[in-house]
């Protein structure tokens, strides 16, 4: 738009050329007729290109005039609301790491990565403490239309990171296209996050043990998952069916993980209201059948199946 108004004047200038005098002597030509705009737009004005005519001076008066102010108006607005918004968008992005905390970090934003958003968020888990980092930025850009927080960068990299607040993040899923990527960043979240649960995934089995080696603490493998529950399904439709129910959360049947209450404390898992899968006492993990889970303590968490949204 400046250079539009510009142009404009030094047409306008050029036009009306007899009517201007250059101290120079030489004739006011195009160079000098975008001479005297570019001067007298800027509020520099020499003085070696005048008007001297009427009709000059009152074109000066009546459009170049006005056409200086909104000269003016286009540089001097347009530089307050860059320098506004950056000061509006650093004031908001500080607000947001004063406050944010124990909150799950997401690398990654393709298919693996949106499924573990949607169950995260069918779990209860907030929105806004769900941070995405991904490289490409239409992808961000999609994941801050569905209400997540975006940091748009190379994962592997400790800034990129850092940005994403994730030192005080209390998850990290990494779930990239690449298993090398997902190597290199679970090693990256493990040096800046050592509580932090870490679950990755990877394509083939061989790289699974890579992953645990680099701080992960669960490793998914999706082919080897997707085979096995192939397999499943060709054999018994049924219990394909189920487990595909089983995985998909928020439809059917869920499985979840929640604290044994009070009244089932000192009681067997049988007797408990949803079908219990395992019971975890401290960092192991009991299978329903074990003569250790045969009694629930009130400290334990149940692993189990219940009817989605109940």
């Amino acid at each position: 738009m400046a250079l539009l108004v510009l142009a404009v004047t030094t047409l306008i200038v050029w036009l009306d050329r007899a009517g201007y005098h250059d101290n120079s002597g030489a004739p006011v030509g195009l160079l000098a007729s975008a001479y005297y705009a570019t001067v007298t737009l800027s509020t520099t004005g020499y003085g070696d290109v005048t008007p001297v005519g009427d009709g000059a001076r009152l074109v000066n008066i009546l459009v170049i005039t006005p056409l200086r102010v909104l000269f003016l108006i286009i540089l001097v607005g347009t530089t307050l609301e860059v320098l506004t918004e950056r000061t509006r968008q650093q004031w908001r992005l500080n607000r947001w790491r004063s406050c944010v905390h124990e909150h799950t970090v997401v690398v990654g934003y393709g298919t693996k990565g949106r499924s573990a958003v949607d169950t995260l968020l069918g779990q209860g888990v907030p929105k806004e403490s769900i941070v995405v980092v991904d490289p490409q930025r239409k992808v961000i850009d999609q994941a801050t239309r569905d209400g997540l927080v975006g940091v748009v960068g190379d994962a592997t990299r400790t800034d990129t990171l850092l940005r994403a607040e994730l030192p005080n993040a209390a998850r990290v899923v990494v779930a990239p296209e690449r298993d090398d990527t997902a190597v290199l960043v679970t090693l990256t979240a493990r040096q800046l996050n050592k509580a932090a649960t870490v679950v990755a995934a990877v394509r083939e089995d061989e790289n699974a043990p890579l992953l645990r080696q680099s701080g992960a603490d669960v490793v998914v493998t999706s082919s080897s998952s997707a085979g096995r529950l192939l397999g499943m399904s060709m054999l018994s439709p049924y219990a394909g069916a189920v487990m595909e129910d089983l995985l998909t959360y928020g439809t059917g049947l869920d499985v979840v993980e929640r604290p044994v209450t009070r009244e089932e404390a000192g009681r067997s898992p049988r007797e408990s209201d949803d079908l219990v899968l395992a019971v975890v006492r401290g960092h192991r993990v009991l299978k329903y059948t074990e003569p250790e889970a045969a009694v629930l303590q009130l400290t334990d968490r149940v692993i189990t199946i219940r009817p989605a949204g109940r």
